[in-house]
This record gives structure tokens, C-alpha cells and sequence, in this order.
């Protein structure tokens, strides 16, 4: 239970008090700030008019001369609030967020390079390390070179999208329950770590590839 700050009334934990409507200092996980069912599929459109609804709420303007407990909820419950919003609206940190909740944060294990990516990454590696050992003054070379790489970024993008597709469908049998939880929860993890990896070799060849884009 906790007790309002400003009408004392006491109550099961929440953002706003069922009496008042003032901002408690109630410990919540973020789906429970947003007041939503810990659900990994999420309408993103919902989602953003909840975050603003209860920001108007809860926001410390309203609360600029009440006394120093309730102001001081209302800065936690919008820091609280932006920080579940934050992490909820984007799947990646949404599923890590979720297996927390759950007792299955990730291991080290799970973290380490998935074994069907492991040749890519070398394959990407090399690709940017010729590039950067490439003699700028011999166009042929470095055009072919960028060629090159532009064509794989657009491969990693294709593996990203159907990564974030396999995620989707994971999000969906999980809040389902169709199938074995364990299984699914190890496919969580594993679609979570390729997605980590692809992400960084996008990130490594937009730097790469960059200056030519530019000029």
C-alpha cells in the first residue's frame, strides 16, 4: 500500500491517487506506470497517447505550489514516466525489459556472437578494414570498394527487418502462450542478441561509408 501525499489516502500502488488525482510515490515497473499489462506486443499509437495523457497529469506545473512531498512525486512520477515510455516504445529494449521482469536477463552466453552470424561479421570486418587501408588516389579501386559496401549495408538492412519480423512474431506467441515458454523465451534471446549484432555492423558501416556518402 501506499499513502497519497496530498489527501493521505492510502491505496494500492499507482502513478496517480484514485482520490485526488495527485502523483504518488508508489514503486511500479513500466508497464504498470503506463497502466498497461506487462504484454510484449504493444499499439504504438496507444502507447504514445497514454505517455501524454498521464505526462499532462502528473506533470510538476500542476503541482508548483502544493506542498514539498507532493512536488516532489510529481518529478519522480514524470521522470518514472518518461524513462517507461522511453523504453517500452522501442521493441529492442522493450523484450530485454520484459525478460528482466521475468528472471531471464540476458547472460553473457546469450550476448556472445550467434554462431549463423559469426562468419558475416568477419566477412564485414575485412570488407571495412580494405576499405580503410585502401589508396584513395586509385579511384577505380575505391569505387568498386564502396560499391561493394553500400550493396552489403543494404543486405544487413534485409537481415535487420526480418530479424525485427522474427521478433514480432516471438512478441506475439509469447503474449499468446502458444508453445513451449522455455523455447521461447530461449528465441527471445537469441533474435534479441542477432538483432545487438546486426545493429552494430549497420553502425560500423554507415561510419565507414559516410565521408563517400557525403561527398
Amino acid at each position: 500500500m501506499v499513502q497519497c501525499p496530498s489527501c493521505a489516502r492510502r491505496q494500492e500502488p499507482r502513478l496517480l491517487c484514485s482520490n485526488c488525482g495527485a502523483p504518488l510515490p508508489a514503486e511500479l515497473d513500466y508497464f504498470g506506470v503506463l497502466g498497461l499489462p506487462r504484454k510484449l506486443t504493444l499499439d504504438l499509437q496507444r502507447l504514445e497517447s497514454i505517455y501524454h495523457e498521464i505526462g499532462r497529469r502528473v506533470h510538476p506545473d500542476r503541482f508548483a505550489t502544493q506542498p514539498e512531498a507532493v512536488r516532489e512525486a510529481s518529478l519522480r512520477s514524470t521522470a518514472l514516466l518518461t524513462q517507461s515510455y522511453r523504453i517500452l516504445r522501442d521493441p529492442i529494449s522493450r523484450g530485454r525489459y520484459w525478460l528482466e521482469l521475468h528472471g531471464e536477463k540476458l547472460t553473457e552466453s546469450d550476448k556472445r556472437v550467434p554462431a549463423e552470424l559469426a562468419e558475416l561479421v568477419f566477412e564485414v570486418q575485412e570488407e571495412l578494414a580494405q576499405l580503410r587501408e585502401a589508396d584513395r588516389n586509385n579511384r577505380k579501386a575505391m569505387t568498386s570498394l564502396v560499391s561493394a559496401i553500400r550493396e552489403r549495408r543494404q543486405a544487413l538492412q534485409v537481415s535487420m527487418d526480418e530479424a525485427r519480423g522474427a521478433l514480432a512474431e516471438n512478441f506475439a506467441k509469447l503474449d499468446r502462450q502458444s508453445g513451449d515458454r522455455a523455447s521461447l523465451i530461449g528465441n527471445l534471446k537469441a533474435v534479441l542478441s542477432k538483432i545487438a549484432y546486426l545493429g552494430t555492423l549497420i553502425r560500423d558501416v554507415d561510419r565507414e561509408i559516410e565521408p563517400f556518402d557525403a561527398s
